[in-house]
């Protein structure tokens, strides 16, 4: 069960001198991710380190802290706290003492953790997407049958026969829709795959 955030959060901890502050915040793709790292990254602080998961798109980066100790603690902050659709950037203040890189390792992904931890989140639907052939004489039953049981119309190709049109909707409710599609059908609307 996967969880995302409803809202941007921020934590601050100094750890040995140096001051970590964890933004975290929801986001639907990967360009999203870039415009918020973008604009709350300081250009003023020793390091802007952060990482991103969008679904399987996801991307981390140390920004001159030593490989491996930034970066990739804070995706798996990200993926060990279950959450999905997430940014999160950590903005450091040099303090003037070197943690080695396992107190980096936990500065960074800990304090991501902990950030998350303390946010508020909602739980993640588990959603699908069904592929159906549809001839013309059945698009808008297609159409009411998605809008009944809150599934959503992702898009729609057309041609001689009628459309293949693909529906968004929520994992449990395949049965009942691809039931319901062959049923007002009479056996007409095929479902391609899911």
């Amino acid at each position: 069960m996967l969880k995302q955030l409803t809202q941007i959060h921020t934590c601050e901890e100094v750890i040995k001198k140096s001051t970590f502050i964890s933004i975290v915040a929801p986001v639907v793709s990967a360009e999203e991710a870039k415009a918020f790292l973008s604009k709350h990254s300081q250009s003023d602080v020793t390091h802007n380190c952060w990482a991103y998961k969008v679904g399987q798109v996801y991307r981390f980066n140390d920004d001159g802290e030593p490989s491996g100790t930034a970066g990739k603690p804070i995706l798996n902050a990200i993926e060990g706290q279950g959450f999905d659709n997430t940014v999160a950037l950590v903005i450091r203040h040099y303090g003037g003492i070197k943690l080695g890189t396992g107190g980096l390792m936990r500065a960074y992904g800990g304090g991501v953790s902990r950030c998350l931890q303390a946010a508020d989140f909602e739980i993640m639907q588990d959603m699908s997407e069904l592929i159906f052939k549809v001839p013309f004489a059945y698009i808008q039953a297609i159409h009411n049958l998605a809008s009944n049981i809150q599934a959503e119309i992702l898009s729609e190709d057309f041609d001689e026969q009628g459309a293949i049109i693909i529906v968004k909707l929520l994992t449990e409710k395949i049965e009942i829709c691809v039931k319901k599609a062959v049923n007002l059908s009479k056996g007409q609307i095929q479902l391609i795959e899911e």
